[in-house]
Protein backbone atom coordinates (compact mmCIF):
# COMPACT_ATOMS: atom_id res chain seq x y z
CA UNK A 1 0.00 0.00 0.00
CA UNK A 2 2.96 2.69 1.14
CA UNK A 3 4.38 2.09 -2.43
CA UNK A 4 1.09 2.45 -4.28
CA UNK A 5 0.51 5.58 -2.66
CA UNK A 6 3.82 7.06 -3.09
CA UNK A 7 3.40 5.95 -6.83
CA UNK A 8 0.96 8.16 -6.74
CA UNK A 9 2.05 11.50 -5.18
CA UNK A 10 4.74 10.88 -7.70
CA UNK A 11 2.61 10.90 -10.56
CA UNK A 12 0.86 13.40 -9.58
CA UNK A 13 3.73 15.87 -8.63
CA UNK A 14 5.18 15.12 -12.27
CA UNK A 15 1.55 16.05 -13.53
CA UNK A 16 1.49 18.87 -11.53
CA UNK A 17 4.88 20.38 -13.42
CA UNK A 18 3.52 19.50 -16.64
CA UNK A 19 0.34 21.46 -16.31
CA UNK A 20 1.98 24.33 -16.74
CA UNK A 21 2.88 23.99 -20.33
CA UNK A 22 -0.95 24.16 -20.85
CA UNK A 23 -3.25 27.53 -21.29
CA UNK A 24 -6.17 28.30 -19.59
CA UNK A 25 -8.21 27.69 -22.99
CA UNK A 26 -6.26 23.80 -22.89
CA UNK A 27 -7.87 23.58 -19.44
CA UNK A 28 -11.20 24.85 -19.66
CA UNK A 29 -11.71 22.76 -22.87
CA UNK A 30 -11.03 19.53 -21.15
CA UNK A 31 -13.54 20.80 -18.35
CA UNK A 32 -16.19 21.22 -20.96
CA UNK A 33 -15.28 18.14 -22.32
CA UNK A 34 -15.92 15.99 -19.08
CA UNK A 35 -19.87 17.56 -19.10
CA UNK A 36 -20.84 15.43 -22.28
CA UNK A 37 -18.08 12.18 -21.17
CA UNK A 38 -20.89 11.98 -18.29
CA UNK A 39 -23.82 11.21 -20.59
CA UNK A 40 -21.34 8.47 -22.44
CA UNK A 41 -21.55 6.88 -19.24
CA UNK A 42 -24.44 7.47 -17.72
CA UNK A 43 -25.89 3.85 -17.28
CA UNK A 44 -22.74 2.42 -16.02
CA UNK A 45 -22.63 5.47 -13.21
CA UNK A 46 -26.03 4.61 -12.02
CA UNK A 47 -25.82 1.04 -12.21
CA UNK A 48 -22.66 1.71 -10.09
CA UNK A 49 -24.72 4.02 -7.75
CA UNK A 50 -27.70 1.62 -7.16
CA UNK A 51 -24.91 -0.60 -5.74
CA UNK A 52 -23.24 1.73 -3.91
CA UNK A 53 -26.37 3.10 -2.44
CA UNK A 54 -27.97 -0.69 -1.33
CA UNK A 55 -24.85 -1.81 0.26
CA UNK A 56 -24.53 1.53 2.40
CA UNK A 57 -28.42 1.10 3.12
CA UNK A 58 -27.79 -2.74 4.14
CA UNK A 59 -24.67 -1.89 6.11
CA UNK A 60 -26.35 0.55 8.40
CA UNK A 61 -24.82 4.00 7.40
CA UNK A 62 -26.85 7.04 8.71
CA UNK A 63 -29.73 8.43 6.80
CA UNK A 64 -28.33 11.61 5.65
CA UNK A 65 -24.91 10.09 4.43
CA UNK A 66 -27.16 7.60 3.03
CA UNK A 67 -29.12 10.51 0.75
CA UNK A 68 -25.96 12.38 0.12
CA UNK A 69 -24.57 9.41 -1.80
CA UNK A 70 -27.73 8.55 -4.26
CA UNK A 71 -27.32 10.32 -7.42
CA UNK A 72 -30.55 11.09 -8.76
CA UNK A 73 -31.39 12.88 -12.25
CA UNK A 74 -30.93 16.11 -10.04
CA UNK A 75 -27.73 15.65 -9.03
CA UNK A 76 -26.62 14.25 -12.61
CA UNK A 77 -27.84 17.29 -13.72
CA UNK A 78 -26.30 19.40 -11.09
CA UNK A 79 -22.51 17.81 -11.84
CA UNK A 80 -22.82 18.05 -15.79
CA UNK A 81 -23.82 21.88 -15.30
CA UNK A 82 -20.90 22.74 -12.86
CA UNK A 83 -18.86 21.34 -15.19
CA UNK A 84 -19.64 23.62 -17.62
CA UNK A 85 -19.95 26.52 -15.38
CA UNK A 86 -16.55 25.90 -14.34
CA UNK A 87 -15.40 25.29 -17.99
CA UNK A 88 -16.40 29.16 -18.63
CA UNK A 89 -14.71 30.76 -15.68
CA UNK A 90 -11.83 33.17 -16.72
CA UNK A 91 -8.60 31.25 -15.86
CA UNK A 92 -7.19 32.10 -12.22
CA UNK A 93 -3.49 31.35 -13.21
CA UNK A 94 -1.35 34.12 -14.67
CA UNK A 95 -3.65 37.01 -13.23
CA UNK A 96 -1.18 39.80 -12.31
CA UNK A 97 -2.54 40.70 -8.57
CA UNK A 98 -0.30 43.56 -7.77
CA UNK A 99 2.59 45.36 -9.87
CA UNK A 100 4.51 48.62 -10.15
CA UNK A 101 8.07 49.87 -11.72
CA UNK A 102 10.34 50.73 -9.20
CA UNK A 103 12.08 54.43 -9.54
CA UNK A 104 14.74 52.61 -11.44
CA UNK A 105 12.48 50.93 -13.94
CA UNK A 106 12.52 47.82 -12.09
CA UNK A 107 9.30 46.44 -12.91
CA UNK A 108 8.07 43.79 -9.98
CA UNK A 109 4.56 42.01 -10.36
CA UNK A 110 3.25 39.45 -7.86
CA UNK A 111 1.21 36.76 -10.37
CA UNK A 112 -0.66 33.87 -9.50
CA UNK A 113 0.00 30.29 -10.01
CA UNK A 114 -1.31 26.91 -9.13
CA UNK A 115 -1.14 25.54 -5.65
CA UNK A 116 0.45 21.91 -7.34
CA UNK A 117 -1.09 18.85 -5.87
CA UNK A 118 -4.08 18.96 -4.00
CA UNK A 119 -5.40 15.73 -2.26
CA UNK A 120 -9.07 15.52 -1.79
CA UNK A 121 -10.87 13.08 0.61
CA UNK A 122 -14.40 13.49 1.06
CA UNK A 123 -17.02 11.20 2.35
CA UNK A 124 -20.23 10.18 0.28
CA UNK A 125 -21.01 12.61 -1.98
CA UNK A 126 -20.09 11.55 -5.62
CA UNK A 127 -20.53 15.48 -6.98
CA UNK A 128 -17.38 15.76 -4.84
CA UNK A 129 -15.48 13.65 -7.65
CA UNK A 130 -16.26 15.71 -10.91
CA UNK A 131 -16.04 18.97 -8.16
CA UNK A 132 -12.65 18.25 -6.90
CA UNK A 133 -11.45 17.24 -10.71
CA UNK A 134 -12.90 20.73 -12.25
CA UNK A 135 -11.84 22.87 -9.81
CA UNK A 136 -8.53 21.36 -9.47
CA UNK A 137 -7.73 21.52 -12.92
CA UNK A 138 -8.57 24.72 -14.05
CA UNK A 139 -6.60 26.26 -11.34
CA UNK A 140 -3.42 23.98 -13.35
CA UNK A 141 -3.56 21.49 -9.55
CA UNK A 142 -3.39 17.83 -10.17
CA UNK A 143 -5.76 16.71 -7.70
CA UNK A 144 -5.78 12.77 -5.90
CA UNK A 145 -9.27 12.09 -5.59
CA UNK A 146 -9.81 9.76 -2.00
CA UNK A 147 -13.68 9.18 -1.86
CA UNK A 148 -15.19 7.15 0.65
CA UNK A 149 -15.15 3.45 0.86
CA UNK A 150 -19.19 3.51 0.76
CA UNK A 151 -19.05 5.22 -3.20
CA UNK A 152 -15.97 3.65 -4.36
CA UNK A 153 -17.93 1.98 -7.63
CA UNK A 154 -19.95 5.04 -7.94
CA UNK A 155 -16.39 7.79 -7.70
CA UNK A 156 -14.02 5.10 -9.78
CA UNK A 157 -16.54 5.35 -12.99
CA UNK A 158 -17.12 9.28 -12.44
CA UNK A 159 -13.19 8.93 -12.05
CA UNK A 160 -12.22 6.80 -15.09
CA UNK A 161 -14.11 9.37 -17.59
CA UNK A 162 -12.38 12.20 -16.15
CA UNK A 163 -9.21 10.64 -16.40
CA UNK A 164 -9.94 9.21 -20.06
CA UNK A 165 -11.15 13.21 -20.87
CA UNK A 166 -7.63 14.41 -19.56
CA UNK A 167 -6.37 11.89 -21.68
CA UNK A 168 -7.68 12.57 -24.89
CA UNK A 169 -6.82 16.05 -24.63
CA UNK A 170 -3.62 16.49 -24.15
CA UNK A 171 -3.17 16.57 -20.79
CA UNK A 172 -0.34 15.84 -18.53
CA UNK A 173 -1.33 11.89 -17.41
CA UNK A 174 -1.97 11.21 -13.83
CA UNK A 175 -3.47 15.00 -13.30
CA UNK A 176 -6.77 13.23 -12.01
CA UNK A 177 -6.22 10.20 -10.26
CA UNK A 178 -8.12 8.50 -7.75
CA UNK A 179 -6.82 5.97 -4.80
CA UNK A 180 -9.23 2.55 -5.50
CA UNK A 181 -8.10 0.64 -2.32
CA UNK A 182 -11.34 1.29 0.78
CA UNK A 183 -9.45 1.13 3.91
CA UNK A 184 -7.87 3.34 6.44
CA UNK A 185 -4.64 2.36 5.37
CA UNK A 186 -4.67 4.48 2.06
CA UNK A 187 -5.40 7.42 3.74
CA UNK A 188 -2.96 6.88 6.58
CA UNK A 189 -0.08 6.34 3.72
CA UNK A 190 -1.76 9.65 1.74
CA UNK A 191 -1.25 11.95 4.81
CA UNK A 192 2.50 11.05 4.77
CA UNK A 193 3.09 12.29 1.12
CA UNK A 194 4.59 15.93 2.39
CA UNK A 195 6.85 15.45 0.00
CA UNK A 196 4.57 15.42 -2.77
CA UNK A 197 1.10 17.05 -1.77
CA UNK A 198 0.98 20.46 -1.77
CA UNK A 199 -2.71 20.94 0.32
CA UNK A 200 -5.16 18.51 1.43
CA UNK A 201 -9.03 18.89 1.40
CA UNK A 202 -11.16 17.02 3.47
CA UNK A 203 -15.01 16.88 2.61
CA UNK A 204 -17.19 14.93 5.88
CA UNK A 205 -17.90 14.68 8.99
CA UNK A 206 -16.14 15.93 12.13
CA UNK A 207 -13.92 12.82 12.38
CA UNK A 208 -13.17 12.77 8.83
CA UNK A 209 -11.78 16.02 9.33
CA UNK A 210 -10.10 15.68 12.32
CA UNK A 211 -8.33 12.98 11.90
CA UNK A 212 -6.60 14.51 8.95
CA UNK A 213 -5.77 17.96 9.83
CA UNK A 214 -4.32 15.74 13.19
CA UNK A 215 -2.25 12.97 11.26
CA UNK A 216 -0.13 14.89 8.78
CA UNK A 217 2.01 17.71 8.32
CA UNK A 218 0.34 19.03 5.03
CA UNK A 219 -1.20 21.83 5.12
CA UNK A 220 -5.06 21.39 5.47
CA UNK A 221 -8.17 23.68 4.20
CA UNK A 222 -11.15 22.39 6.09
CA UNK A 223 -14.17 23.31 8.31
CA UNK A 224 -15.61 21.22 10.64
CA UNK A 225 -19.26 21.70 11.05
CA UNK A 226 -21.93 24.34 9.75
CA UNK A 227 -23.55 25.48 12.92
CA UNK A 228 -25.42 28.02 11.04
CA UNK A 229 -27.67 30.78 12.58
CA UNK A 230 -30.21 33.23 11.47
CA UNK A 231 -31.06 36.08 13.37
CA UNK A 232 -34.73 37.68 13.02
CA UNK A 233 -34.03 41.26 13.84
CA UNK A 234 -37.02 43.45 15.68
CA UNK A 235 -38.34 44.91 12.08
CA UNK A 236 -38.45 41.68 10.20
CA UNK A 237 -41.33 41.22 7.69
CA UNK A 238 -43.20 38.21 8.66
CA UNK A 239 -43.69 37.23 5.41
CA UNK A 240 -39.75 37.24 4.82
CA UNK A 241 -38.88 36.07 8.52
CA UNK A 242 -40.72 32.78 7.52
CA UNK A 243 -39.69 32.14 3.95
CA UNK A 244 -35.94 32.52 4.35
CA UNK A 245 -36.10 30.73 7.67
CA UNK A 246 -37.87 27.66 6.24
CA UNK A 247 -35.53 27.46 2.99
CA UNK A 248 -32.77 27.98 4.79
CA UNK A 249 -33.36 24.67 7.14
CA UNK A 250 -35.68 22.71 4.81
CA UNK A 251 -34.51 23.12 1.12
CA UNK A 252 -32.11 20.62 2.16
CA UNK A 253 -31.69 19.36 5.47
CA UNK A 254 -28.55 16.96 5.15
CA UNK A 255 -26.30 19.70 4.28
CA UNK A 256 -23.45 22.16 5.89
CA UNK A 257 -25.10 25.28 4.96
CA UNK A 258 -28.92 24.41 6.48
CA UNK A 259 -29.72 26.40 9.35
CA UNK A 260 -29.46 24.86 12.69
CA UNK A 261 -30.26 27.46 15.24
CA UNK A 262 -32.96 30.91 14.94
CA UNK A 263 -32.51 33.61 16.92
CA UNK A 264 -35.96 35.76 17.16
CA UNK A 265 -35.38 39.08 18.98
CA UNK A 266 -37.28 39.84 21.80
CA UNK A 267 -39.24 42.41 19.93
CA UNK A 268 -40.99 40.60 17.36
CA UNK A 269 -41.30 37.30 18.97
CA UNK A 270 -45.16 37.69 20.08
CA UNK A 271 -45.66 38.62 16.21
CA UNK A 272 -43.29 36.17 14.63
CA UNK A 273 -43.62 32.61 16.34
CA UNK A 274 -47.25 31.85 15.92
CA UNK A 275 -46.00 31.91 11.79
CA UNK A 276 -43.27 30.09 12.23
CA UNK A 277 -44.09 27.56 14.33
CA UNK A 278 -46.64 26.56 11.83
CA UNK A 279 -44.77 27.15 8.88
CA UNK A 280 -42.31 24.44 10.63
CA UNK A 281 -44.45 22.02 11.96
CA UNK A 282 -45.68 21.99 8.12
CA UNK A 283 -42.24 20.45 6.87
CA UNK A 284 -42.37 17.98 10.21
CA UNK A 285 -39.54 20.27 11.88
CA UNK A 286 -38.85 19.16 15.25
CA UNK A 287 -38.37 22.83 17.59
CA UNK A 288 -36.50 23.03 20.60
CA UNK A 289 -36.29 26.06 22.52
CA UNK A 290 -34.77 28.35 25.39
CA UNK A 291 -37.29 28.65 28.29
CA UNK A 292 -38.32 32.18 26.88
CA UNK A 293 -39.55 30.61 23.80
CA UNK A 294 -41.12 27.51 25.63
CA UNK A 295 -42.95 30.20 27.96
CA UNK A 296 -45.14 31.19 24.75
CA UNK A 297 -44.71 27.99 22.89
CA UNK A 298 -45.45 25.74 25.88
CA UNK A 299 -45.63 22.96 23.60
CA UNK A 300 -41.81 23.04 22.22
CA UNK A 301 -39.24 20.40 23.39
CA UNK A 302 -37.23 22.15 25.98
CA UNK A 303 -33.17 22.70 24.32
CA UNK A 304 -30.15 21.61 26.01
CA UNK A 305 -26.84 23.27 26.13
CA UNK A 306 -25.66 20.55 23.80
CA UNK A 307 -28.41 21.79 21.23
CA UNK A 308 -26.29 25.05 20.83
CA UNK A 309 -23.57 22.93 19.84
CA UNK A 310 -24.91 19.98 17.60
CA UNK A 311 -24.93 20.35 13.98
CA UNK A 312 -28.15 18.22 13.15
CA UNK A 313 -28.04 17.34 9.72
CA UNK A 314 -31.44 16.26 10.20
CA UNK A 315 -35.06 18.58 10.70
CA UNK A 316 -34.42 19.27 14.31
CA UNK A 317 -33.96 23.02 14.66
CA UNK A 318 -33.47 24.96 17.91
CA UNK A 319 -34.71 28.12 18.56
CA UNK A 320 -33.86 31.39 21.17
CA UNK A 321 -34.92 33.96 22.19
CA UNK A 322 -32.51 37.15 22.16
CA UNK A 323 -32.43 40.77 23.45
CA UNK A 324 -31.62 42.64 20.40
CA UNK A 325 -28.61 42.43 17.98
CA UNK A 326 -25.45 42.40 20.68
CA UNK A 327 -26.77 39.33 22.64
CA UNK A 328 -27.57 37.75 18.82
CA UNK A 329 -23.84 38.50 17.87
CA UNK A 330 -22.49 37.28 20.99
CA UNK A 331 -24.38 33.89 20.54
CA UNK A 332 -23.65 33.17 17.44
CA UNK A 333 -19.68 34.00 17.85
CA UNK A 334 -20.07 32.02 20.89
CA UNK A 335 -21.68 28.92 19.95
CA UNK A 336 -21.31 29.30 16.02
CA UNK A 337 -18.75 27.62 13.69
CA UNK A 338 -17.68 30.67 11.22
CA UNK A 339 -19.79 28.77 8.36
CA UNK A 340 -23.09 30.85 7.33
CA UNK A 341 -25.03 32.94 9.51
CA UNK A 342 -27.85 35.18 8.38
CA UNK A 343 -29.87 38.22 9.63
CA UNK A 344 -33.71 39.39 8.37
CA UNK A 345 -33.93 42.87 8.37
CA UNK A 346 -35.11 46.05 6.87
CA UNK A 347 -32.51 47.97 8.65
CA UNK A 348 -29.53 49.09 6.68
CA UNK A 349 -27.56 50.11 9.96
CA UNK A 350 -28.85 46.75 11.93
CA UNK A 351 -27.78 44.80 9.05
CA UNK A 352 -24.48 46.99 8.57
CA UNK A 353 -23.78 46.51 12.35
CA UNK A 354 -24.67 42.63 11.97
CA UNK A 355 -22.14 42.03 9.16
CA UNK A 356 -19.44 43.74 10.96
CA UNK A 357 -19.46 41.86 13.75
CA UNK A 358 -20.40 38.41 12.93
CA UNK A 359 -16.68 36.62 12.86
CA UNK A 360 -18.33 34.01 9.43
CA UNK A 361 -16.89 33.04 6.29
CA UNK A 362 -20.31 33.83 4.35
CA UNK A 363 -22.96 36.42 6.10
CA UNK A 364 -26.71 36.59 4.78
CA UNK A 365 -28.43 39.96 4.40
CA UNK A 366 -32.16 38.86 3.89
CA UNK A 367 -31.35 36.04 2.07
CA UNK A 368 -31.46 32.15 2.81
CA UNK A 369 -27.95 30.56 4.44
CA UNK A 370 -28.72 27.95 1.61
CA UNK A 371 -26.81 30.26 -0.95
CA UNK A 372 -23.64 30.32 0.66
CA UNK A 373 -21.91 28.03 -1.94
CA UNK A 374 -19.96 28.10 -4.95
CA UNK A 375 -22.47 28.32 -7.23
CA UNK A 376 -24.87 30.34 -5.83
CA UNK A 377 -21.97 33.22 -5.91
CA UNK A 378 -21.18 32.18 -9.22
CA UNK A 379 -18.16 30.29 -8.72
CA UNK A 380 -19.37 27.31 -10.51
CA UNK A 381 -17.79 24.26 -8.79
CA UNK A 382 -16.17 24.28 -5.44
CA UNK A 383 -14.15 21.45 -3.70
CA UNK A 384 -15.54 22.67 -0.41
CA UNK A 385 -16.41 25.46 2.20
CA UNK A 386 -13.54 26.72 4.56
CA UNK A 387 -14.47 27.96 7.63
CA UNK A 388 -10.23 28.59 8.20
CA UNK A 389 -8.86 32.35 7.60
CA UNK A 390 -5.54 30.62 6.16
CA UNK A 391 -5.32 30.25 3.11
CA UNK A 392 -8.94 30.26 1.53
CA UNK A 393 -12.27 31.47 3.73
CA UNK A 394 -15.59 30.13 2.24
CA UNK A 395 -16.48 28.48 -0.70
CA UNK A 396 -13.36 27.09 -2.16
CA UNK A 397 -13.16 27.92 -5.83
CA UNK A 398 -10.31 27.88 -8.41
CA UNK A 399 -9.12 30.91 -7.87
CA UNK A 400 -8.56 30.41 -4.17
CA UNK A 401 -6.54 26.83 -5.34
CA UNK A 402 -3.73 29.58 -6.50
CA UNK A 403 -0.42 30.85 -4.78
CA UNK A 404 1.46 33.85 -6.05
CA UNK A 405 5.17 34.18 -7.39
CA UNK A 406 7.12 37.40 -7.72
CA UNK A 407 8.49 38.05 -10.93
CA UNK A 408 10.75 41.20 -11.24
CA UNK A 409 12.15 41.93 -14.75
CA UNK A 410 14.66 44.35 -15.44
CA UNK A 411 17.65 45.28 -18.37
CA UNK A 412 20.30 44.70 -16.95
CA UNK A 413 19.83 46.11 -13.38
CA UNK A 414 22.05 45.56 -10.71
CA UNK A 415 22.29 45.72 -6.49
CA UNK A 416 23.97 48.76 -5.74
Amino acid sequence: MKEEIVRIGKQARRAALGLSALSGEDRGRAISAMSGKLLEVKSALLEANRRDVGEASRSGLAGPLVKRLEISDKVFRYMQDRLGEVSLLPDPVGRVLEGHVRPNGLKVEKISVPLGVIGVLYESRPNVTTDAASVCLKAGNAVILRGGSESLSTNIVLADAMIAVCRENGVPEHAVQIIRTPGHESVSELLKLDRYIDVLIPRGGKPLIRAVSEGTRIPVIKHYEGLCHLYLAADAPEDMAVAVAVNSKCQKVEVCNALEKLLIDAACAERLLPALVRAFDAQDVELRGCPDTRARVPSMKPATEEDWVTEYLAPILTVKIVDGLREAVDHINTFGSGHTDGIVTQDIEVAARFVRSVDSASVMVNASTRLSGGGDYGMGAVVGISTDKLHARGPVGPNDLTSYKWVATGSGHLRD
